[in-house]
């Protein structure tokens, strides 16, 4: 099995240069935000271990919301970012991106601090300014690019074949239907037009990393559970202190951002989501939103890892990042359908969630005793989220049309091409994923 991981690097686009940036970064779109996937500048399509990318210029348009906490708002220039999801390491693939993509990162890199496209090695540059996420969320864990490719054409071969011989086999002759289409695979494998390789062996160092974290998460808390449940009442009055007195921000997001969001939106099965706002102040908060998010990363790591978070289908990747010294924080998403049913999705099925880990944010509608309430309350929510959305300059996607649905019964497939079913009701089951 290939794990997948992730890299996002950040820098703060010299001043004067953020229009010329954007201007380049539209040269890599065919459409508004979505990239060309042989762009001259980086041809993701020859990156065959990338699933997702996107280039972000991160923007503090809600800053000013902090001021209602009694805080000064912390400067903030435009920054870009530029983050991806990966099957395999990250150093090995920043290493092939260097190789590959010189010419065109450079040009994009120069518009920032501390960048000269002269003399600067771009590997050990993107490297040192590489930051990762608090938590990450892969809708499955060892399904990479390559075999996402191969079950798909596995998936368009048979159905294409299935509707050539069923009148002829008859629909119900279901086991003879079955070793037509084997030995339709195999051919098509003999002739080279269709590929089903084995997964490669699981690295053993990420296999160790792997098992501590998920005995070395609950172990450490089973440790400090005295502490927890001696603080737990304290924590607990606390929080509902802050909670009451929360300024709540009722803000409509203007029309004209929310048409520069749309115009990005429902060109594919599937979107991409930026987010970026700031942490409320004070260190309860700041402590609260990371102990979330390492039970966040732990749950989507060793539980959620085959195809759902939670009661959510629809995910691809997502990830949670803080950003200037724990003072803000990103997240990033990848996911199927349209905006409004995503966050619909959320709401009806796993509001208590998007409190736990995004209350601790700036203009989160107020939670109650941090599960309920918050995102319930859907017009507030909804607001707020679409308020600290921020538009994505270039977004790529390894497997257009293919929802995260598809992608699972693609393997379903394939699983039932290479073990044999036992009885009749199965084997109908398999062909009706056909």
């Amino acid at each position: 099995m290939t794990p997948q991981s992730t890299f996002m690097i950040v820098a703060t686009v010299r001043v004067g240069q953020l229009k010329n940036l954007r201007a380049l970064l539209a040269s890599m779109n065919k459409v508004p935000g979505h990239a060309d996937p042989d762009n001259s500048l980086i041809p993701f399509s020859r990156f065959n271990r990338l699933h997702f990318a996107r280039f972000v210029i991160i923007e503090a348009t809600t800053t000013h919301e902090i001021k209602e906490f009694g805080v000064k708002p912390r400067l903030w220039r435009p920054t870009l970012a530029f983050l991806g999801d990966i099957d395999g390491d990250m150093h090995t693939f920043l290493a092939e991106l260097a190789e590959q993509a010189e010419s065109g990162l450079k040009k994009i890199f120069s518009h920032c601090d501390g960048f000269s496209k002269e003399d600067q090695n771009l590997l050990e540059w993107m490297q040192a300014h590489t930051i990762n996420p608090k938590a990450n969320y892969v809708n499955w864990i060892g399904r990479t690019v390559k075999q996402i490719h191969e079950e798909a054409a596995l998936h368009r071969s048979l159905s294409t074949y299935l509707k050539k011989i069923v009148d002829d086999v008859g629909r119900e002759n279901v086991r003879t239907l079955r070793q037509k289409l084997l030995s339709h695979v195999e051919m098509e494998k003999y002739k080279g037009r269709l590929t089903l390789s084995p997964p490669e062996p699981t690295p053993t160092d990420w296999k160790i990393r792997n098992l501590l974290h998920m005995i070395g998460v609950p172990l450490i808390l089973l440790l400090l559970s005295p502490l927890l449940l001696a603080i737990a009442p304290f924590f607990a009055l606390r929080l509902r202190m802050l909670e009451r007195s929360d300024p709540e921000l009722f803000i409509r997001p203007s029309y004209e951002h929310i048409n520069e969001l749309s115009k990005q939106e429902d060109w594919d099965v599937s979107n991409q989501y930026s987010v970026f706002g700031d942490v409320k102040p004070g260190l309860f908060r700041l402590l609260t939103f990371k102990f979330i998010l390492l039970l966040t990363n732990w749950f989507a790591r060793h539980v959620y890892n085959r195809g759902f978070l939670a009661r959510i289908k629809t995910i691809h990747f997502a990830r949670w990042v803080f950003m200037d010294n724990n003072h803000r924080v990103f997240f990033a998403s990848n996911y199927d359908g349209s905006h409004e049913s995503y966050m619909d999705d959320f709401i009806n099925k796993v509001g208590w969630g998007l409190n736990l880990t995004f209350s601790n944010a700036v203009g989160y509608p107020t939670t109650r005793w941090i599960i309920k309430e918050g995102a319930q309350r859907e017009l507030a929510f909804k607001y707020t989220q679409r308020r600290h959305q921020i538009p994505t300059e270039v977004w790529y996607k390894a497997y257009p049309g293919l929802t995260a649905v598809d992608l699972a019964r693609n393997s379903r497939i394939r699983q039932g091409v290479e073990i044999r079913q036992s009885n009749d009701a199965e084997i109908r089951e398999w062909l009706s994923l056909i």
